[in-house]
């Protein structure tokens, strides 16, 4: 397993990815620190707002947050994600307001941001076929001419991200396949954070995950998902790799899932305490942090500047989210095709009519005088 940053925060030498890691300047490593922060506090407000009836539902990522960020700054503006529907840290490093994720699992939103814009698509809730969407993007990418041309602002890259709990679906397998026997530009980005709701890993596979790569004719590598260097070398490497046209590969970012697998969840009726107390030891933003202290890149004055944007952020979450309104119901009809479409015309206009009827039904009867 590839792994920079021990859980006490030494690094670790590695004659493959040093060379990318010591690219980054110290106002980068430092963004990368406030970028584990700020997620988390958005990622903990959610819950809470959850728990307070504000939300239907939310995905932690909670103990994940190297994983996201790492993978997350090491794409380029013209590649794509194709998430999950935990990717929060991923949306949050391609500019995406985490509002907009809020106001999805507040039920006032439909995802219906511009992918394009973002390089970040849409969530996906079929367990699994973001990895198809994300392949056929790929093989769009190729027919388009940007993969291999040498030109680092027009070759691109797909990213896929999955839980381990996809790879026991057909769609991620049938995923592999495509992207294997046409050599599709993209990253399969694993974070097997060990349990698939309920069911860990040696209830899914015999073998390491990282390891199925094999059998489709790319390569496969695991990696600390708590080690945001690890995270960010590995990814970036691979993503270079597909750019160039040599094809596509399996990251397994080993991590582990802290928090319940949704807010629907109760993961006490499964796991026991103890495995959780072990995961704290190793969690990604304190040992980044004692990393950057010991290295001289990060002082107390830097640390308590982020904590004190965090407080803000949180403050903005709640007081953004408790004042979202419902939208018009009329407008699950504006994004359904591209442009006008006849048949869509013209179910929003017996939709509206019949919400009117609803509206004359309630308005009180006249009657004639003397009658």
């Amino acid at each position: 397993m590839v792994q920079l940053l021990t859980p006490e925060g030494e690094r670790v030498p590695h004659p493959e990815y040093d060379e990318i890691v010591d690219r980054l300047s110290h106002d980068e490593l430092r963004e990368l620190y406030r970028d584990l922060v700020l997620i988390r506090r958005v990622d903990q407000e959610a819950t809470a707002l959850q728990r307070q009836g504000e939300l239907g539902l939310w995905a932690s990522l909670l103990g994940q947050e190297a994983a996201q960020i790492g993978a997350g700054r090491a794409m380029r503006r013209q590649d794509h994600a194709f998430p999950g529907y935990r990717e929060h840290g991923i949306a949050w490093t391609r500019g995406l307001d985490p509002m907009r994720l809020i106001a999805m699992y507040r039920g006032v939103d439909r995802g219906a941001w511009d992918p394009a814009e973002f390089g970040f698509h849409p969530y996906t809730i079929v367990i699994g076929n973001q990895a198809l969407l994300g392949t056929g993007y790929a093989m769009g990418i190729q027919r388009d001419g940007a993969v291999g041309t040498g030109d680092e602002s027009r070759d691109a890259a797909v990213i896929a991200c999955m839980g381990d709990g996809a790879t026991a679906q057909g769609d991620n397998n049938e995923a592999f396949v495509f992207a294997g026997v046409y050599n599709s530009p993209i990253v399969f980005f694993c974070q097997n954070n060990q349990w698939a709701i309920s069911e860990p890993n040696e209830r899914q596979t015999r073998a390491p995950i990282y390891k199925r790569a094999d059998g489709f004719g790319f390569p496969g590598i695991r990696v600390d998902g708590n080690d945001v260097l690890g995270v960010y070398a590995v990814v970036s490497s691979m993503l270079d790799r597909a750019r160039s046209g040599e094809g596509p590969s399996l990251i397994e970012a080993y991590t582990y899932r802290m928090a319940a697998h949704t807010t629907s969840d109760d993961p006490t009726k499964y796991r026991i305490s103890a495995e959780v107390e072990v995961w704290k030891l190793r969690d990604p933003i304190a040992r980044y942090q004692r990393w950057l202290m010991s290295e001289g890149i990060a002082d107390a004055e830097f640390f308590e500047a982020v904590d004190r944007e965090a407080d803000e952020l949180g403050e903005k979450v709640r007081r953004e989210t408790v004042g979202m309104t419902d939208p018009p119901t009329s407008d699950m009809f504006d994004h359904v095709y591209d442009g006008p479409h006849r048949q869509v015309e013209d179910d929003a206009a017996a939709f509206a009519a019949y919400q009117a009827s609803f509206e004359d039904a309630a308005e009180p009867a006249t009657t004639t005088k003397g009658a």
